[in-house]
């Protein structure tokens, strides 16, 4: 390690965060050259190629552990300087909280868990949003220190914890049900009966009609990457979907939507991963978001549907 300088590490992590040379610079107060130079001499340090020099510019595999070992040293040095500059009575300032969420934690529960933490030092969040299935990917290049995701496995440097499990219920209009589902849940109106999908990533309607007819269904499909924007295009009847229970409940019991497979549930373990670090910044953090957790989800059984 003695071949890494900081500042060469920082400069790597202002052109992963900012996308190019030029908007490092920029955010850095020196030039793209000056830029330039210290990724070139850490790419010669390390013997690969650490950014690909493209727009917007991103990491290569070599790069990510550098990456992540960057933002954990900023860190560090954060948490470091405001304790010594608290013990003279001096502001500390912000601390940065990267941290990527699937978008249902973070259209329900998730919100609550930042709002426990303590209100000193203060914590600027810095949200990312990916499919569950997904996240540890930004936990795995060492752009967040955090991530709510589905993935049980430690991401290399991380530790892993159990959250508990987001439960979803499948909800349509009732005037869809009237028009598809008069005879209940048939595969041939599974097959025919449109679906509002998240995004390419959610794969939770496709699983549950797998569970449901035993079958690779490929029903019409409304693509809408939005969690309020979602919920209301089933309300209105432009098809079934998977909706989380917090959301769904309030939907049934104003008779805005019908579950549709009353005692069928979907639900997705989520597990909670962070840097491997004794920080008081990810303590805090986990600590509040656990609480939240185990008031909100719902204990994992290994079974739905």
């Amino acid at each position: 390690m003695s071949g890494l300088a900081p500042v060469q590490l920082r400069r790597l992590a202002a052109v992963a965060a900012e996308g190019s040379f030029e908007a490092a610079a920029r955010l850095l107060h020196v030039t793209p050259s000056a830029v330039s130079q210290r990724i070139k001499a850490l790419e010669e340090t390390v013997g690969q190629v650490l950014v690909r020099r493209h727009r917007p510019c991103d990491v290569t595999e070599a790069g990510r552990p550098l990456l992540r070992l960057a933002g954990q040293l900023a860190l560090l040095e954060r948490e470091a300087l405001a304790e010594a500059r608290g013990s003279l009575g001096v502001d500390p300032g912000r601390t940065r909280v990267a941290v990527v969420v699937n978008a249902d934690s973070l259209a329900t529960w998730f919100p609550p868990a930042l709002a426990r933490l303590p209100a000193e030092p203060g914590f600027s969040f810095d949200l990312r949003q990916d499919d569950q299935d997904h996240s540890a990917e930004l936990l795995r290049a060492g752009t967040v220190m955090a991530a709510v995701t589905a993935q049980r496995e430690p991401v290399q440097g991380c530790r892993a914890r159990p959250l508990g499990a987001m439960r979803y219920r499948a909800l349509a209009a009732p005037p869809m049900v009237d028009r598809w589902f008069a005879d209940g849940l048939t595969r041939a109106a599974l097959a025919a009966a449109p679906v509002v999908v998240f995004d390419r990533k959610d794969r939770l309607q496709h699983r549950f009609l797998r569970t449901v007819t035993g079958r690779a269904l490929d029903p019409p499909v409304h693509y809408v990457p939005s969690v309020p924007a979602f919920s209301a295009a089933i309300r209105l009847g432009l098809g079934w979907g998977l909706v989380p229970e917090q959301i769904a409940e309030d939907d049934v019991a104003g008779g805005s939507c019908v579950d549709i497979a009353p005692g069928r549930v979907v639900d997705v373990p989520l597990y909670w991963q962070h840097w491997h670090l004794d920080s008081p910044v990810l303590v805090a953090l986990t600590a509040a978001v656990r609480a939240v957790a185990a008031e909100t989800l719902r204990p994992v059984t290994g079974q739905d549907c």
